[in-house]
């Protein structure tokens, strides 16, 4: 088969003159690649119109070489240098993963092929538009993939806390139960009027409402509970009351002071006091164990709400009235691991009365997860972030909510901050960021009729988001 009967098989050539196929022929050459053969590697320059005539071609997500495939030319592709392309490199490598057979034609001669083969020039620059269209789609949907796989590294991290505590006091709770056959029999023989048992219920419930408002309360340090624990013990040995070691610590648990103990004694008797100590303990550990797994799923509970209202999994794909201040709390939840972990201190102004505003939700939360992520990336180790939105009444009459993602990084520098919504244009380092981030941002903003500003120094580095209410 001729180069020529060869290039007729390209679909893209069907209405390209043979006479302009065969002006390319004589001035490229064919090259042969083995297997496995690297056309180009991360950052080399490329020279040349690539016709693969047989074979594949890959393009590896990794700039190094060990990710997956992002793109796979097969027989008949067109890559490459093309006429008006300003494609200089690529940052990723590009294999020749089955014996290939290639036709290249070095970018010198593109000038003179722009003139002299119209129709040629014409299908170049339309398989131009469709790859930057398709490749521009396919890196953001990555980059969506990346930011969604950061979220559930966090969102798993966060679960496992609660989890485990479900699961660790689940275990106790059912070792404790075990016991309380034993206790019953105590309880049985106790002598106890009604007045007694009222009594007794009397204190223990006060002590659960006291041991729920000590929250707010500083705890106790060691030295206190030491303390507190060593006179509880003592009195307890003096009125005769066995394991006192163990049930010391439980009743300084719950706020139990020698006054109690005084005023129970003074109530049931020196007869019933082990029984009814013993009964309290146990009840007492046994509310705390309940109390540790409700308060675990309860957390587990607001970690899934918080993905379910991020995605917006079960609300439909319109516009709709849009709560800022709910969308910036629940990518917050999100990306909480990450803020801990480096001991980033949040501050927020939301005020509860903030106007909705129209638009898509599961987008607006793509905003505020690259604005605050990035922040936190851009942050020394104990930074801080402040994010507040208030309502902004522009003189052209119309109402917008300014939203503002403030952190003390070190900035931006200034000869940058004019690119740092360009496609592709990123600081952080190789494999760390695909530069689109912000490019997605803005694209959501505009999308929503809305702006986005930066001003950025040493210390202080401020996004402003602007979005109309209607």
């Amino acid at each position: 088969m001729t180069l020529l009967e060869n290039l007729r098989q390209f679909p893209a050539f069907e209405s390209v003159p043979d006479d302009q196929l065969q002006w390319v022929i004589e001035r490229a050459e064919v090259v042969l690649f083995p297997d496995e053969t690297i056309l180009f590697k991360p950052g080399e320059p490329v020279e040349f119109l690539i016709l693969l005539l047989e074979g594949r071609i890959r393009v590896e997500a990794a700039s190094n070489g060990s990710g997956d495939e992002l793109i796979v030319y097969e027989q008949h592709a067109i890559l490459g240098v093309l006429p008006f392309s300003r494609m200089k490199s690529i940052p990723n490598r590009l294999i020749a993963d089955k014996g290939s057979r290639i036709l290249q034609l070095h970018r010198d001669h593109l000038q003179a092929l722009i003139r002299a083969c119209y129709e040629l020039t014409e299908v170049l620059v339309h398989q131009m538009t469709t790859r930057v269209r398709d490749f521009t789609k396919l890196t953001q949907q990555n980059e969506k993939m990346a930011s969604l796989g950061r979220l559930s590294a966090g969102l798993a991290h966060e679960l496992n806390n609660p989890v485990a505590a479900v699961v660790r006091s689940a275990e106790t709770l059912k070792a404790h139960l075990r016991a309380t056959p034993e206790a019953f029999k105590t309880v049985m023989n106790l002598r106890l009027t009604n007045e007694q048992v009222d009594s007794v219920n009397t204190v223990f419930f006060g002590k659960l409402d006291a041991c729920l408002a000590k929250g707010a309360s500083a705890p106790l340090t060691l030295l206190e509970r030491s303390s507190l624990e060593d006179e509880l013990t003592d009195w307890l040995d003096d009125h005769g009351v066995d394991d006192s070691l163990d049930l010391a610590g439980p009743l300084v648990e719950y706020c139990f002071s020698v006054t109690d103990l005084d005023w129970i004694l003074d109530k049931i008797g020196e007869a019933n006091l082990g029984g009814v100590v013993n009964w309290l303990v146990n009840n007492l550990v046994t509310e705390n164990l309940v109390f540790d797994i409700s308060e675990a799923s309860r957390r587990i509970s607001t970690l899934v709400g918080s993905i379910k209202n991020y995605t917006h999994m079960d609300r439909g794909a319109g516009k709709e009235s849009v709560q800022l201040a709910e969308g910036i709390r629940n990518t917050l939840t999100l990306l909480n691991h990450k803020v801990k972990s480096k001991h980033i201190t949040v501050n927020l102004n939301l005020p509860d009365h903030l106007p909705a505003v129209c638009g898509w939700p599961g987008e607006l939360n793509q905003v505020w997860t690259n604005l605050i992520d990035n922040a936190i990336d851009a942050l020394p180790e104990g930074g801080q972030i402040e994010i507040s939105s208030q309502p902004d009444h522009q003189a052209n009459g119309l109402d917008f909510v300014l939203t503002k993602v403030i952190d003390n990084g070190s900035g931006i520098p200034t000869d940058i901050q004019d690119k740092i919504f360009e496609p592709f244009f990123t600081t952080k380092e190789i494999g760390k960021g695909t530069g689109l981030g912000l490019d997605i941002v803005q694209g959501i903003v505009k999308h929503h009729n809305g702006s986005i500003k930066v001003q950025s120094a040493p210390g202080r580095t401020e996004f402003c988001v602007c979005l109309p209410v209607q």
